[in-house]
């Protein structure tokens, strides 16, 4: 007989994720993926002046603030024919970069590592051994000094000679599925800690060019920075060089810590590629940072991050990528809180609706999994299938369209750790496609996009905004627009619908929303589902510590806070701010 579970609230991630499951002898055989927020942002835009709308919907979350601003604005634009210079879109290209490298990071040491780093087991380490374990797996970052390794093991055990864990409270420290040597763990202990302070520095290239952080400043037909080299009230030579170090910085990071640490604990928990895979399904309109006004096919922008073309990969075909059509997204309610008024229906985004229907018990929650409708997540699907988005989309799109780097570091790591493509589709997939795609992002950001922007800003470039289409009289009466951007987590687009000069429709289909929606009216379950009870061979050791569904959970990189917003009971807006 089954045996049922609930892990909630998940952490380690943005939001508020619930996983129900039933388990049968050490094996996940169903699974619920529920969302406990209410979905309700698009309702508060209504009526505003869309030029304004960025502001509203970059507090979707606190983390992935810039890029629904740019995901905004963007789709404004597209609606109202406005045409930002190339000196504005690349900014914005470097605000999404900066945004991406930083949020990887963090996704890797600080949300997900320590589903396979044992913190505790950091302070038995010998801090020699670390240093060269480090230099075993092709470590070359700076801080693997033996000092470095001795105040952290230091450290550590300090902590826990306190017994006050700080922010590894609540950890399954000592389960029997951690593997790592003592000194794997202090290394990724220390890295953990270089991590910190690293995305610190890297998310003020997005602070430069917006002003602040985290929610930086944006406009409707460029950006709201001016730039002049020469004088200090603008964006000048001293803060453009400043950039240069960061970028150059993010690069050295990423190679000679990240990428090597994910290797290794990749290898040692080589299993993990035979774990957790989803639908074999992919979309992807570019590589990350790929960022479009309408349809994909028709635009005519170009830059480092549209090298690979938008396409879909259906049942693991990696020979065949099929064209991406804007027409073929839907997205349905059958198993959320929601009602259309054309019945259980799928929507296409353009003519979405927001109508709560809620039907669920009071809170807190026992079971939610018994009913049809289990969760406040809508389930977009791609023409009637369920799609992963997300770096591992995208990084199967670019391999099977031969995209040069991309298959060098793919094949170079599946010969490493001795796999094959198909296994990326998994746990250990989904964490190796985040650090293969991090670097591309990296370099892409030190050699194409940041010295474009230098050198036309030595050609005099230095315009950043259309003018053209400011005021609303030189838009049409209605218009539709739509955008379309490759983010940390996976495809983000924004529809807006304008009326009058006021926003009259409004619908953004998210990355997480994506992967965390739940069935459909067929029973097709969302890719979190299928990941954890897809063929019935999850693991499951430990009921009371889940560590094995944790690890495919986080895999996704969740951010509940996007796939679905708050609204408060008395009618106003409010918004889930998760930092």
């Amino acid at each position: 007989m089954a045996e049922r579970l609930v892990i909630d609230p998940i952490t380690r991630i943005e939001g508020h994720l619930r996983i129900e499951l039933e388990t049968e002898g050490g094996k996940i055989v169903k699974a619920w993926s529920e969302t406990t927020q209410f979905r309700g942002l698009e309702e508060i835009v209504q009526g505003r002046d869309p030029r304004d709308v960025w502001a509203f919907v970059q507090r979707i979350c606190g983390v992935c603030t810039s890029v629904h601003a740019i995901a905004s604005i963007v789709a404004v634009e597209n609606a109202i024919g406005s045409n930002p210079p190339e000196q504005a879109r690349l900014i914005r290209d470097m605000v999404l970069a900066s945004q991406e490298v930083q949020d990887h990071v963090i996704h890797f040491y600080h949300l997900h590592a320590l589903d396979f780093v044992d913190v505790t087991q950091a302070a038995k380490a010998d801090p020699q051994a670390a240093v060269d374990f480090a230099r075993a797996i092709g470590s070359t970052w700076k801080g693997n000094t033996l000092e470095r390794m001795t105040q952290v093991r230091d450290t550590v055990q300090g902590i826990l000679d306190s017994g006050q864990l700080s922010v590894f409270t609540g950890g399954y420290w000592g389960h029997p599925d951690y593997r790592l040597p003592p000194e794997a763990n202090l290394m990724a202990v220390a890295h953990y800690l270089d991590a910190l302070e690293f995305q610190r520095s890297m998310i003020r290239i997005g602070t430069v060019f917006g002003g602040k952080n985290p929610h930086p400043n944006f406009l409707v037909g460029g950006m709201a920075c001016s730039i002049d080299p020469g004088h200090t009230e603008s964006i000048n030579q001293v803060q453009v060089d400043q950039i240069g170090v960061w970028v150059a910085e993010s690069l050295e990071f990423v190679k000679a810590c990240y990428v090597p640490d994910a290797l290794a604990i990749a290898g040692v928990y080589k299993d993990y590629f035979d774990i957790g895979a989803a639908q074999d399904n992919y979309l992807a309109v570019g590589m990350a940072g790929a960022t479009f006004g309408g349809d994909p096919a028709e635009s005519k922008w170009t830059s480092g991050h549209t090298v690979i073309k938008p396409g879909v990969i259906f049942d693991g075909d990696l020979g065949t990528v099929h064209p991406f059509d804007p027409q073929k997204i839907e997205e349905w309610v059958h198993s959320a809180w929601y009602s259309y008024e054309g019945g259980d229906i799928g929507l296409k985004p353009s003519v979405g609706e927001t109508t709560v229907a809620y039907t669920g018990p009071k809170p807190p929650y026992e079971w939610l999994g018994d009913s049809e409708e289990y969760t406040w997540c809508k389930a977009p699907r791609y023409d009637g299938r369920a799609v992963q988005v997300g770096p591992l989309a995208r990084v199967v799109l670019a391999y099977a369209q031969g995209h040069e780097r991309t298959v060098e570091i793919v094949d170079a790591a599946l010969a490493q750790l001795g796999i094959t493509p198909a296994q990326l589709n998994s746990t250990g997939g989904r964490i190796l496609a985040r650090a293969v795609e991090c670097l591309t992002s990296a370099e892409i950001l030190a050699e194409t996009t940041f010295p474009t922007f230098v050198k036309n800003l030595k050609g005099g470039d230095i315009d950043v905004f259309d003018p053209t289409r400011w005021e609303p009289g030189s838009w049409a009466p209605e218009a539709s627009g739509m955008s379309f951007v490759e983010v940390a987590r996976g495809n983000l687009s924004h529809w807006v619908t304008i009326k009058d000069g006021k926003v009259a429709r409004y619908q953004a289909v998210v990355p997480t929303t994506w992967l965390a929606g739940g069935r459909d009216a067929s029973g097709q379950q969302g890719p979190y589902e299928e990941s954890l009870a897809g063929d019935g061979q999850h693991p499951l050791s430990d009921p009371a510590r889940p560590l094995e569904p944790l690890r495919t959970i986080h895999s996704f990189d969740p951010c509940m806070s996007c796939a679905v917003h708050v609204l408060e009971s008395n009618g106003r807006g409010s918004w889930a701010v998760e930092a």
